[in-house]
């Protein structure tokens, strides 16, 4: 499983993503929609063209996907199957 984080460098959510899921020990990969125009067209890809930050893509080891929008920690520990 991966988890990436795509974020900006002011976002006051995604650095509560980011701490949320560093407290607890998720192995994540953070993408600066900001400042990297590759990670942006990434994130429009993926979202089906949104481009609010924090936007999370889950990839699960059997290739499906699933996406969340904001920090939605009820929905992130439904995904990675962690106790809130």
């Amino acid at each position: 499983m991966t988890v990436t984080v795509f974020s900006t460098t002011t976002c006051p959510y995604c650095k509560m993503l980011k701490d949320y899921l560093s407290g607890k020990a998720i192995p994540f990969t953070e993408k600066l929609v900001d400042q990297d125009e590759a990670a942006r067209e990434e994130m429009v890809k993926d979202s089906g063209g949104f481009l609010g930050v924090p936007f999370t893509v889950i990839a699960q080891d059997d290739g499906s996907k699933s996406t969340i929008v904001g920090f939605d920690k009820g929905k992130i520990n439904q995904v990675l199957g962690i106790q809130g």
